[in-house]
């Protein structure tokens, strides 16, 4: 069995926290672990780690290795050229699968979003075992949630009543029926009361064998695509169609079944999930941060650095950033995404970056700026450098905080420690890099007639991206 584990999605569901330059997989929401961590951390109970394939993209590269640097050794990551939806994404690391890994068409995939919460991790194991067995009938296996409440956030399956029997063993699974796709609140009611009907998880397994088939059959612009070897597959993947797995070939196919499963699992995708699944106080609060709520009562509270005081509140959301505070309503934590939409369609930042950027290196935080300048902290992970680089624009001015810089200007090249500076001008060939044991952190002071990030030429980087 192989593992294709998505983690290229943007998720701006859960905005100000997640935005799409970092997204709910690499955020920490329940514990020290990331949702990413965590979802391998399930799978290595089930795989080894060369079983298991990461679908991401170039934006999320750096952040996988780092996540997964703490898990296991050399992670297997495929990276999509463009964003084409689950259905491509798939089809591609199966491709990979068959071509790279030598895998033949009887052997199960599993596949599943990286950014769920499921547990006990033991029964979720136990259900993957059974879907592979049933997915080498040729079945495609759709893993099934017993709906708690009317949910409007997720997509639901309707199953027959029938139970499957494959090989002699009468699995409690069902053939599917029918897939509706977040229903109103007065549907998704008659869906609970129905009984017949599951959240969909977004997990599959199946046969390459057979998802090929039913790929050829039902989504073949997208089988034609997957001519050719690996690379040249790669190169033409930006003729796929974008269509997910679900509408391109599940609510197709007559081959798909629902295995239930009797576990806690939620996909997290709004403020009102993050509420059900944190610890509450014995008033009905999740705090997290530096929080003094006074006669205040089933209310969420997700602090930054600032200190936050409530009073007199019932039953809201409030999350805050360095640079967003999100105040709304619990049960209306869906129409996050609105938000979302309108600051992109108002050109702002806030949509996908944060105040913090991650890079390969390391990160920076931007802590002010106005009119020709910019106050950035610097922190540079030992033994990594930035590239060799050039600005047309603008001049820099370093103060080292911690640590020691290795620094190249022009032709010189120099150390510089705690509490002392280094300046680059205009059109200088520079380079930064840390040769300690510590993390650098430095004080970065941009001047100039501009001083947005595309005002770099990269001459060199270790990371590839000159």
């Amino acid at each position: 069995m192989k593992a294709i584990l998505l983690a290229g999605g943007s998720g701006t569901r859960l905005w100000p926290l997640s935005r799409k330059n970092y997204p709910k997989q690499f955020l920490k929401l329940n514990g020290d672990s990331s949702l990413l961590q965590q979802t391998v951390e399930r799978l290595l109970h089930v795989l080894s780690p060369q079983d298991i394939i990461v679908m991401t993209n170039d934006n999320y590269l750096f952040h996988v290795k780092a996540d997964l640097k703490g898990v296991y050794d050399n992670p297997l990551i495929i990276l999509e050229p463009v964003s084409r939806n689950t259905a491509p994404a798939i089809s591609l690391a199966v491709k990979y699968c068959v071509e790279k890994l030598g895998s033949s068409s009887d052997e199960v995939i599993f596949v599943s979003p990286s950014d769920h919460i499921i547990k006990p991790v033991e029964r979720f194991t136990e259900y993957i075992r059974n879907a592979g067995e049933i997915a080498k009938e040729g079945y495609i296996v759709t893993f099934g949630i017993r709906p708690k409440r009317p949910e409007t956030g997720y997509g639901y399956i309707k199953v027959r009543s029938e139970k499957l029997e494959v090989r002699n063993k009468r699995y409690d699974c069902y053939k599917a029926e029918k897939f509706t796709e977040k229903p109103d609140s007065k549907t998704a009611a008659s869906y609970l009361e129905g009984g017949n009907y599951y959240w969909n998880s977004g997990m599959f397994a199946f046969t390459i064998g057979t998802i090929l088939e039913e790929l050829q059959k039902y989504a073949p612009e997208i089988y034609r695509n997957l001519g050719g070897n690996f690379e040249e597959v790669v190169s033409n993947f930006v003729n796929m169609p974008e269509i997910s797995i679900d509408y391109a070939v599940a609510e197709k196919s007559n081959r798909v079944v629902t295995l239930p499963m009797d576990i806690y699992w939620d996909d997290i995708g709004s403020w009102d999930s993050i509420y059900e699944v944190l610890e509450k106080d014995e008033k009905g609060n999740v705090k997290a941060g530096d929080i003094l709520n006074i006669d205040t009562k089933d209310t969420l509270i997700i602090g930054g650095r600032r200190f936050i005081s409530t009073i007199g509140l019932e039953g809201l959301l409030i999350v805050e950033t360095d640079d967003a505070i999100l105040i709304a309503k619990r049960g209306e934590a869906q129409k996050v995404k609105d938000v979302v939409n309108e600051l992109i369609k108002e050109n702002r930042k806030l949509a996908s970056e944060h105040t913090t950027t991650y890079r390969p290196w390391g990160s920076y935080t931007v802590l002010e700026e106005g009119n020709r300048y910019k106050i950035k902290r610097i922190v540079v992970n030992p033994l990594e450098r930035l590239s060799l680089q050039v600005h047309h624009h603008r001049s820099e001015h370093w103060v080292v905080v911690k640590g020691v810089a290795k620094v190249k200007i022009g032709d010189k090249e120099i150390f510089i420690h705690e509490n002392e500076s280094a300046y680059v001008p205009k059109s200088t060939l520079h380079m930064l890099e840390n040769p300690g044991k510590v993390p650098l952190e430095i004080i970065e002071v941009q001047n100039g007639e501009y001083v947005e990030e595309d005002d770099i030429v990269r001459i060199e980087d270790v990371y590839g991206r000159s």
